[in-house]
């Protein structure tokens, strides 16, 4: 926070940049309660779980609703996504009544996700030095014939491996952080308490390392337009005061550089044919089984790769839209908007509503109609 002030102030153009281009949002604590009781007890490693929880006993890495596992039985039953979305998953209610095992601090952080369009975001944690991006759920294995043998075959063999549509996008955006890291990705020493998970590039997906159901990396992505990471930021939870300029130089050109990654990508607005912003317009990419929808003024953002995209935007009672989008490997997200028609689907399923959803005979020319073929078609017009 002090450096983006104080370089803003000295007029430094990088930092200008980013913060005039950028809505940034820093939460310095998401835990404060378990955070002190952590701090008090002491930096050995048997103390750091104590900032796990809330003072109302909830563990918050575990505390938000699990939409992978309700996404995947859909897709097993092969609903997705035309009666189960492939994004914007809803709460379920049993989660959102008042005697659900809920902590404050979540309900809190949902209402806020709900309340602002996050395109990126990280949670930064202690006493690891990687990047851990979603899936962070394990998937289960489904079931076999017990005469069936396995293949032996490593992600057969571990479930958890449960890739999300934006993988290729996680793993840049997770890059992106350890590579700037200064020391993120030197781990020929092993990880900082147990062996590297990592494959000495500083970054694993969460289910590999330490699955996990209700995280919020997991509910940020199918709940919101987000992408979120966890980033560990090095190995002790509890630096010495001297310790603690070094940790900030070795985070410091990793933080710049990962705000920056998002303005990498595709945005764009989406309008009638009066130039009135669409809101909840579903944008769709060609090749990736995860869609956002627009905000209350119909404009978009979507982290891609470098790249061409067909892309597709979609609203109720219009007709949608398909473009071609390029995305260049320089910081700068490609404007893409569209412009939506009209469509008469919606008075179309109106009629056959009242139809009883049974096909409407055509009036054949010529020849006069009966009785009840008048009645019934005053009774459509």
């Amino acid at each position: 926070m002090q450096f983006l002030c104080k370089e803003y102030q000295d007029g430094n153009p990088r930092v200008r940049g980013l913060v005039t281009d950028t809505r940034i949002h820093l939460v310095p604590s998401l835990n404060p309660d378990g955070y002190e009781l952590a701090h008090e007890a002491g930096s050995e490693l048997g103390n750091w779980a104590l900032g796990h929880w809330t003072e109302e006993g909830f563990d918050l890495f575990e505390n938000f609703p699990d939409l992978a596992s309700a996404l995947w039985a859909a897709e097993e039953r092969r609903l997705v996504p035309h009666q189960f979305p492939n994004h914007h998953i809803p709460i379920p209610e049993h989660y959102l009544s008042e005697d659900a095992a809920v902590a404050v601090e979540t309900r809190a952080v949902m209402a806020w996700m709900d309340k602002n369009p996050f395109v990126l975001g990280a949670n930064l944690q202690g006493g690891e030095k990687l990047v851990s991006f979603p899936f962070d759920t394990a998937r289960p294995s489904p079931p076999t014939p017990a005469a069936a043998p396995r293949p032996l075959d490593y992600e057969d063999e571990h479930p958890e491996l449960q890739e999300t549509p934006d993988h290729a996008v996680f793993r840049w955006l997770a890059i992106s952080y350890a590579s700037a890291h200064l020391t993120m990705t030197e781990t020929f020493r092993g990880g900082c308490h147990a062996q590297d998970m990592t494959n000495a590039m500083g970054i694993v997906q969460g289910a590999k390392w330490h699955p996990r159901a209700g995280s919020m990396n997991d509910f940020s992505y199918l709940h919101t337009n987000c992408l979120e990471l966890s980033i560990y930021l090095g190995c002790d939870k509890f630096p010495h005061e001297s310790e603690l300029q070094q940790e900030w130089e070795n985070n410091k050109e990793s933080l710049l550089t990962f705000m920056e990654q998002v303005h990498r990508g595709i945005k764009g607005v989406v309008t009638d044919q009066q130039g009135e912003p669409i809101a909840n317009a579903t944008i769709v990419v060609g090749g990736i089984n995860h869609n956002v929808r627009t905000a209350s003024g119909g404009d978009y953002w979507r982290i891609l790769n470098p790249g061409e995209y067909r892309v597709s935007a979609r609203a109720e009672g219009y007709n949608p839209s398909v473009k071609t989008c390029h995305v260049l490997y320089d910081i700068g997200a490609t404007q893409c908007n569209f412009v939506l028609s009209r469509s008469n689907w919606k008075r179309i399923r109106e009629i056959m509503a009242m139809n009883g959803n049974r096909p409407i005979r055509r009036v054949v020319p010529g020849r006069p109609m009966t009785p009840r073929e008048r009645l019934r078609l005053r009774m459509r017009l």
